[in-house]
């Protein structure tokens, strides 16, 4: 390349232009970024040692770490973090940050220059001819994509982050549904060993002449169908108990892991949440991310409307030897808008501006109703767990100990003793189901907000033991 010496200006200046273009990655891939962000969503880390498990060591410690969590009754924070560090699923969309971040330093830099070498002979002349390339396209346009990759390493910093907190609140609905799942079958167990109990009595007392064959069959079809209500529970157990351990990631041993032997009690009081349709639209990671899309196809359609005419264009540095001749300049190579001038391509950047324009709006307006049809509910099902908490129990619990009082003074019948037991075992069901649907639906308002509630709610529900 000596016979280039020449035009060394623009050589220099290409070669400034290539070092200021160039951009290093970062080592972890922005995956702090989105774990801090995820964090303060979920509140559980996302990480050991704050950087993704990548060898041998970090294996063990995660293992480590797991097991420890495992050696008592799994809580729901403990279920989210081991899912935030374990799920394989997320620990893929991790990653995806380090392709983004690879594409945004990529952006940065300027393509390479391209050097052609010729040399022919004939006739006793001995021609050379030398060129190197510059795409002066990319030199004009590396600022507008580096601008518009980073938008997009952003917008992937969010959907990565709004990954790890569905994950989350999965998971926190996936215990909720084992716990309440698990308690349902250990009540449904006591509900047929009581059954098993009247059914023997009733044909005691058949046997004694004192009760009708009727009588019997009625307190045995009762206790063949509280058989099958246990088979019913125990499936739905094993049922949630898996999802809950997809979701956390384990396998062998570790799958073993104990849960409580009941859902939490109610929190004191509802949170009370004002305009929460505001709310859910500035915190909403997918709605902040759409927003960075509508933004990046716009700097597209910029980048479009500047390169429409100008599809191809590079700047040659020749030298030329022929024979004793040396010859050097430049050449420019130009594509022609002669048939196609860039019309289609713009076209499509607006209508693509538009589409994603118009999914940003309809997102909002999924975020508004989310909201408060998650909020209506939370209400809801708290009020309907706090009513079965203190009335419809309590009122149960009167009853049958009036019911019994009776029955040992002989003022009442077994029969009706036997029916009272039955409606109070439907009345404790019935709670489960609704502290059930109680913790489920403040993780569903979670998810409609973009996180988890205020901390004085948490506050306020860490009172009353380990929380949902």
């Amino acid at each position: 390349m000596t016979c280039l010496h020449k035009p060394g200006g623009a050589i220099a200046m290409a070669a400034a232009l290539l070092l200021s273009g160039c951009a290093s990655l970062s080592g972890d891939g922005g995956f702090k970024a989105a774990a801090t962000v995820s964090e303060q969503r979920t509140g559980a880390p996302a990480s050991v040692a704050g950087r993704l498990p990548q060898n041998d060591d970090d294996g063990r410690a995660l293992a480590a770490l797991i097991d420890q969590k495992l050696a008592q009754p799994l809580s729901a924070n403990d279920a989210v973090h081991i899912a935030l560090l374990n799920n394989r699923g997320l620990q893929a969309t991790y990653w995806s940050l380090g392709i983004a971040e690879a594409d945004l330093v990529q952006a940065g830099r300027l393509q390479n220059p391209v050097l052609d070498f010729k040399r022919s002979h004939g006739g006793g002349a001995l021609d050379i001819e030398r060129t190197l390339t510059f795409n002066l396209l990319g030199l004009i346009t590396a600022p507008m994509a580096g601008r518009i990759e980073g938008r997009r390493y952003e917008q992937s910093k969010l959907l990565v982050a709004n990954e790890a907190v569905r994950v989350a609140l999965d998971t926190r609905r996936a215990w909720v549904a084992a716990v309440a799942a698990s308690q349902s079958a250990d009540y449904a167990q006591q509900v047929e060993a009581s059954a098993q109990a009247s059914a023997e009595l009733a044909q005691r007392m058949r046997d004694a002449g004192n009760w009708s064959a009727m009588d019997v069959a009625r307190e045995q079809a009762y206790h063949v169908q509280t058989i099958a209500d246990v088979n019913a529970a125990r499936k739905g157990a094993v049922m949630a108990r898996e999802k809950l351990t997809r979701l956390m990631g384990l396998a062998g041993a570790q799958a073993a892991y104990k849960l409580p032997g009941h859902l939490p009690d109610l929190p004191a009081a509802p949170s009370e949440l004002a305009d929460i349709e505001q709310v859910a639209v500035n915190e909403r990671l997918d709605i902040q991310a759409a927003k960075l899309d509508v933004a990046h196809t716009a700097s597209t359609l910029g980048l479009t409307r500047t390169t429409r005419f100008i599809n191809v264009l590079d700047l040659g540095l020749v030298a030329n030897s022929e024979g004793a001749t040396n010859t050097r300049g430049y050449e420019i190579a130009l594509e022609i808008p002669l048939f196609d001038w860039g019309s289609s391509r713009v076209a499509r950047a607006e209508a693509t501006y538009m589409q994603a324009a118009n999914m940003l709006a309809q997102t909002a307006v999924n975020a508004r109703s989310e909201a408060r049809e998650s909020y209506a509910d939370y209400r809801a099902s708290y009020d309907l767990a706090r009513h079965y908490r203190d009335q419809v129990l309590p009122a149960r619990k009167k009853l049958a100990d009036e019911t019994l009082l009776r029955y040992n003074g002989m003022l009442m019948s077994v029969f009706e003793l036997l029916a009272d037991a039955r409606e109070q075992a439907s009345a404790v069901r019935g709670y489960i189901a609704a502290q059930q649907d109680f913790w489920t639906a403040q993780a569903n308002l979670e998810a409609a907000l973009g996180g988890r509630l205020p901390a004085q709610t948490i506050h306020q529900e860490s009172k009353q033991g380990d929380q949902p």
